[in-house]
């Protein structure tokens, strides 16, 4: 239930149709007319296309993305298909079509309240998912290969509920390579329509693997969409809690921004390096770098081998030594296994069910839906 009347600001062209869209919506009941002096945010925003058409979509998209309206309709004479395109690419929620229809304005304006009372039942907390993010100390540790298939165990293995993938590799992310899956939906189209950012909107808007898993990819090339912020992220997140039960997050090694805004609002943070001595120095900086910044605490961080082999020239004790941390987890070095997968575009699970590698990446699901608390197995690749 919605305690206020939400507030509605109006620009056209010509004073009839401004004078005609006032009438309406007081008389829809509900609603109040935002006025030039106030300062406060109107919870939708109508504009009568002009011939700059082009321009007005910018500036619109702009204002729903920056939140500084709630919604956007428009409305014009013209009622092409590129139109009606190019408004709905803008984050637009609906074109009303001149002259207006009383009744066909209306159920707008009902629709916008009801999404608004939606919203506001989304807040109680009804939901509340877990968020894994996976870094990586370096580049080309396999952080990927991690992400990837821990979701995909999640759902396909282990049934845990809802799962989503995110990739946040804002560019050239290769979630899509590693399922063999093509992504028109993308960190992109986030960034343009954060104001439309909801659970049913996430839901209809990802595309679903055939595990079940709803992925984020990121964009294939840089193409000028609007940059992702900390506030975007944290919106993202905030949604996608609510939404799924599970959200993997394959964070890279970025440190920028919206990065440490996804780090801080993990529960856990499987931090993957290697036994090697780049690798371990690199891992040191970063645990002092995120203790700098006060966006992870210490038992939210956990350490994880990858390319485990018991033979290495360093060992698990002088690595924990090293870093002045315990190695959470171990993963076995499998390079044939895990690169057949990734070039078939297939989970290991599928690849070799009854490999080392993935009964460790199962047994590492399962200490995700236990709480992140180890979970005793039998086998050097396990632990340690």
């Amino acid at each position: 239930m919605i305690n206020k009347k939400i507030s509605v600001k109006i620009k056209t062209k010509s004073r009839d149709i401004g004078g005609e869209l006032e009438r309406i919506i007081i008389s829809a009941g509900g609603f109040r007319l935002h006025t030039p002096e106030s300062r406060e945010r109107p919870d939708l925003f109508i504009l009568e296309l002009s011939e700059k058409f082009d321009e007005e979509f910018k500036l619109l998209q702009s204002l729903v993305a920056s939140g500084e309206v709630g919604e956007a309709f428009v409305t014009s004479d013209k009622k092409d298909s590129d139109l009606l395109l190019k408004a709905m690419r803008a984050g637009t929620k609906e074109f009303l079509s001149l002259p207006l229809d009383e009744l066909e304005v209306k159920a707008a304006l009902e629709s916008l309240k009801k999404r608004m009372e939606q919203t506001v039942a989304v807040r109680e907390p009804v939901h509340a998912g877990q968020i894994i993010n996976v870094i990586g100390a370096k580049g080309g540790v396999g952080t990927t290969t991690v992400a990837v298939n821990l979701a995909m165990i999640l759902a396909e293995k282990k049934k845990a509920g809802s799962v989503a993938l995110v990739d946040l590799n804002t560019v050239f992310g290769e979630i899509p390579l590693f399922l063999s899956i093509k992504s028109s939906y993308h960190w992109g189209e986030i960034a343009k329509n954060v104001g439309r950012l909801d659970s049913t909107f996430l839901e209809n808007a990802l595309p679903k693997h055939p595990s079940g898993v709803q992925i984020l990819s990121s964009p294939s090339y840089l193409n000028g969409h609007p940059p992702v912020t900390p506030e975007i992220m944290d919106r993202l997140l905030t949604t996608m809690r609510r939404t799924y039960d599970y959200t993997i997050v394959d964070g890279g090694q970025s440190l920028a921004s919206p990065a440490l805004k996804a780090i801080e609002m993990a529960d856990r943070v499987f931090l993957i390096t290697l036994l090697s001595l780049p690798c371990l120095r690199n891992t040191n900086n970063l645990l002092k770098s995120l203790a700098s910044v006060g966006v992870a605490q210490t038992d939210q961080v956990r350490l994880v081998i990858n390319r485990f082999m018991k033979k290495a020239d360093i060992t698990i004790k002088e690595a924990e030594e090293s870093l002045h941390n315990k190695i959470f987890w171990s993963i076995p070095n499998d390079y044939k296994t895990t690169m057949s997968a990734i070039n078939r575009g297939k989970p290991l699970h599928e690849i070799s069910p009854r490999a080392d590698i993935t009964k460790n990446l199962e047994a590492l699901a399962d200490s995700v839906l236990q709480g992140g608390r180890e979970v005793e197995k039998k086998g050097w690749f396990f632990r340690r």
